[in-house]
């Protein structure tokens, strides 16, 4: 019993549909950051709920581990195969099942990623909202938890499933929740698997909510004279209720990474990114409004873009930001870490980070999803350097532990997997050990995604 087992009994029905070519291990094996290679025994591409149950129930039956797989964006290790195991990769399950326009919900298979439902919905009027940057598949967005830039508006992944369909530990196949707006039926089994990154189940299928196309969009950009004013500038703009779609910070080492990768031209001052979405007189109002607010924090250089190729220009920007960090150091490894904070709290805490960051000499530019405390850093490292590598973990650790003592969690969106899973009994104290109890309950054998969110087995 045990892997040649499932290899031989997958094989039987999946057929080619089972790979073990070196080069598809190791695609399976890699991390967006700085993880070793941890390469699954096989992958395996199903095309349908019962083929993944099928999987599932093979591998139970030899207590062999199963890891889901979107396209691989996550950041802290979460689709890697530290103990080797099955890989379930679902891009062969990327149908849209059925769009519901009265109703403003979606149902969709969870290899399809959230460009490509856009696309679709475009002639409905809807869209959905969530977005981490990384066209992400829907199956790995909820399995993380993610959000994004939309966040401070429409809310993550937990406020945007309604329902899901989801294969157990032993194969079984259950669905949680409904289309139904509000329920007060039960435990949340839907909002159990939304961040369980794959650790109790593999999702099957989602359903989502949509949101209305807005009639209209102003997206700006405005240079603040340090990160405190940008932040005073989101705070008084919370405070006073103006509804922001996106409002994003990048620091002068972002800008500088940007106008070299984009061919940008911002000022070498801490930036604020925004949208506002409604009617005509709404947007133009709050706009304004912004700008008042910005113009009293020594905001300047406003750059307004109202057309839909210039909106579109600004955000690639704002999403290529890691790929433009990136191109700054060629070759160099990259440690990407995130926490997030009370708003009241988030200046404090970034500029604490950032000295901490230039004394210990590491070229780290931040950015953040400054309307919900949320902030990232990509600290960088030559390969192979091992004091400098020490010297950014011990900076990544502080920053965790001072989101920590602000009240904050260690990760805001890229979830726990391997990277974050250190500071779970720091940040949740006897719950984690609620959370390692029903993982024992769901999967005794510690077949789904193991080692990874939950306290290590006795």
């Amino acid at each position: 019993m045990g892997i040649e087992t499932v290899i031989t009994e997958l094989t039987s029905f999946l057929g080619q549909r089972l790979s073990r070519s070196k080069s598809d291990l190791e695609l399976h094996g890699q991390s967006e950051t700085h993880f070793p290679l941890m390469p699954p025994d096989a992958v395996a591409y199903p095309e349908n709920t019962q083929e993944v149950a099928e999987i599932v129930r093979i591998c139970a039956r030899n207590q062999v581990p199963v890891i889901g797989w979107g396209v691989g964006t996550s950041l802290e290790g979460q689709a890697q195969a530290p103990s080797g195991g099955i890989c379930v990769d679902f891009v062969r399950m990327n149908r849209i099942r059925k769009i519901r326009q009265a109703d403003m919900d979606v149902t969709v298979e969870p290899g399809v990623t959230r460009e490509a439902l856009n696309e679709e919905l475009r002639a409905t009027g809807l869209f959905f909202p969530v977005d981490p940057g990384a066209n992400a598949t829907l199956g790995g967005m909820a399995s993380t938890r993610a959000s994004g830039t939309t966040t401070v508006r429409y809310g993550g992944m937990r406020q945007n499933v309604l329902a899901l369909e989801v294969v157990t530990a032993d194969g079984e196949i259950i669905r949680t929740g409904s289309r139904a707006r509000k329920t007060s039926s039960g435990y949340d089994l839907t909002g159990l698997f939304i961040g369980a990154e794959g650790t109790l189940g593999l999702i099957t299928e989602l359903t989502l909510r949509l949101q209305g196309q807005p009639e209209a969009v102003a997206s700006a950009v405005c240079a603040f004279p340090s990160i405190k004013h940008a932040v005073a500038a989101v705070i008084d703009t919370i405070q006073m209720g103006i509804p922001m779609a996106r409002i994003e910070l990048v620091d002068v080492a972002t800008v500088q990474a940007v106008n070299a990768y984009s061919g940008s031209e911002l000022a070498e001052a801490p930036h604020l990114l925004l949208e506002f979405h409604g009617s005509d007189s709404g947007v133009a109002e709050q706009s304004q409004s912004f700008g008042e607010i910005a113009e009293s924090h020594g905001g300047a250089g406003f750059d307004w873009a109202t057309k839909a190729e210039d909106r579109n220009a600004l955000w690639a920007m704002r999403h290529n930001a890691y790929h433009a960090i990136k191109a700054t150091r060629p070759g160099a490894q990259v440690l990407v870490t995130d926490v997030c904070v009370p708003i009241s709290k988030l200046a404090d805490v970034i500029e604490e980070t950032l000295a901490d960051i230039e004394n210990a000499g590491i070229y780290a530019p931040l950015v953040g999803h400054v309307g919900d405390g949320n902030f990232h850093t990509s600290m960088m490292w030559e390969k192979g350097d091992d004091d400098q590598l020490a010297t950014i973990e011990a900076a990544s650790h502080r920053m965790v532990e001072r989101a920590l003592a602000n009240g904050g969690t260690a990760t805001g969106e890229h979830g726990v997997g391997l990277g974050k899973k250190r500071y779970m009994d720091r940040e949740h104290g006897p719950g984690w050990a609620v959370m390692g109890a029903i993982k024992q309950a769901l999967d005794p054998d510690n077949i789904m995604n193991p080692g990874k969110l939950v306290p290590p087995r006795n």
